[in-house]
């Protein structure tokens, strides 16, 4: 294909998503709602998602131009704008969702205005988040979808993800409404205040929640590619045969199961990162690496009880749970035998024990057959503990679809 026919192609594409994305009024059907409370909507299914955190201090008269990657295709679109951090109440002035033509440039004719409430401004008191009425029309899977926000008084500990590996924009004053990029002459790594995405997909469709931390978030994946080992989860479940479609991606660079540190731990942050996500199945926890590395003591049945407890709590939302062995380290400067030990007491409980309703054992795919302790070089991102983008390629492609498409 010559170069001019492929970029009609791809504008032609961008049109029709475009056209899908567009047309008329929200509708006012959603409120405020706390940080642990779930979407009152028994149709929508989180399309996308990133685990909330502290993000310096918010300033002032800023717009960020966020860019996010669905999963799932739906209609009625909602974003969920978090103040889990704040210590005051925070506006938000002006919101808008649009879809990427590239860098900030949006596709002429898709950003459209959000309401909250049927109101333009929506503001969320400190430790809370607020949902977006939904928009009208479809938003196709495996989309760029821009959300741009306002906030004219913000002040005080920001909330946001901090490595999104995905470059997003900003810029003082309000250019939310604005499609071209020439007002957005900043960019981000994080994305701020946004940690959710749902749409309507239809009926008997789910979504999957990977709960991790680094590996997940995707260190060492291609930045602006989408290759962290969700993504590429998401590209499976999107052509196969299951109800499955929705993946959002809860991982945290530097995180814990059992103590705060890098972002709440894995049982402080379930409820609201995980277990209040809309159209949630199943919970894939794959997070412990961090607990034993640390050297703080953590003995394996700490860290299985608390694996016990996500489990647990899960089960009481009905949410499945597939549990992931711990990747190999060895070579990564914490490595020694001590934790090494662990590591191989808390694999054989995730392996042997029946608790999760499925394994998934990335242990197992990511080692080398040389030293089982060390990562496989081929997948080795250069650090030795975290995979690059063929190793995210080959753990999302381990994990058996059918374990997802789950109900308790």
């Amino acid at each position: 294909m010559t170069a001019g026919r492929a970029r009609l192609r791809r504008t032609a594409a961008l049109l029709l998503l475009a056209a899908a994305f567009q047309t008329g009024p929200a509708h006012a059907q959603s409120r405020a709602a706390t940080q642990v409370k779930s979407l009152d909507d028994p149709k929508a299914v989180v399309t996308w998602g990133a685990s909330a955190d502290r993000l310096g201090d918010g300033v002032a008269d800023r717009s960020y131009r966020l860019i996010v990657h669905t999963s799932v295709a739906g209609s009625g679109t909602r974003v969920r704008l978090s103040n889990a951090f704040g210590d005051r109440p925070l506006t938000f002035d002006s919101v808008y969702a649009g879809v990427r033509q590239a860098g900030a440039a949006l596709v002429p004719g898709s950003n459209r205005r959000l309401t909250f409430d049927g109101a333009r401004s929506v503001t969320v008191p400190a430790g809370e988040v607020a949902y977006s009425d939904p928009l009208p029309g479809r938003l196709p899977a495996a989309t760029d979808l821009v959300v741009s926000i306002h906030t004219p008084d913000a002040a005080g500990p920001a909330t946001g993800h901090g490595m999104a590996m995905q470059t997003s924009y900003a810029t003082q004053g309000d250019h939310t409404g604005e499609e071209g990029a020439g007002s957005w002459t900043d960019t981000t790594g994080s994305w701020y205040y946004l940690d959710s995405v749902s749409v309507r997909p239809g009926a008997g469709i789910g979504a999957v929640v990977a709960l991790g931390d680094s590996i997940t978030d995707g260190w060492a994946s291609t930045t602006d590619q989408n290759r962290r080992w969700p993504d590429y989860l998401a590209r499976r479940l999107q052509s196969a045969r299951t109800t499955v479609k929705g993946v959002a991606d809860e991982g945290i660079s530097g995180n814990k199961v059992l103590a705060d540190g890098a972002g709440q731990s894995a049982l402080n942050r379930l409820q609201r990162d995980v277990l209040s996500q809309p159209g949630v199945r199943t919970v894939f926890l794959f997070e412990g690496v961090n607990d034993l590395k640390a050297h703080s003591g953590v003995t394996a049945q700490d860290l299985i009880a608390g694996y016990r407890e996500i489990i647990d709590r899960a089960h009481a939302a009905g949410k499945c749970v597939v549990g992931s062995t711990i990747g190999p380290f060895k070579g990564w400067p914490e490595w020694d035998p001590a934790a090494e030990a662990v590591r191989q007491e808390v694999n054989q409980f995730i392996r042997t024990s029946g608790e999760p309703d499925a394994v998934t054992d990335f242990d197992h795919i990511l080692r080398s057959p040389y030293d089982q302790e060390r990562m496989l070089p081929f997948f080795d991102g250069g650090d030795h503990i975290h995979p690059n983008d063929k190793g995210m390629a080959a753990m999302a492609d381990a994990v058996d679809l059918k374990s997802l498409d789950c109900a308790r």
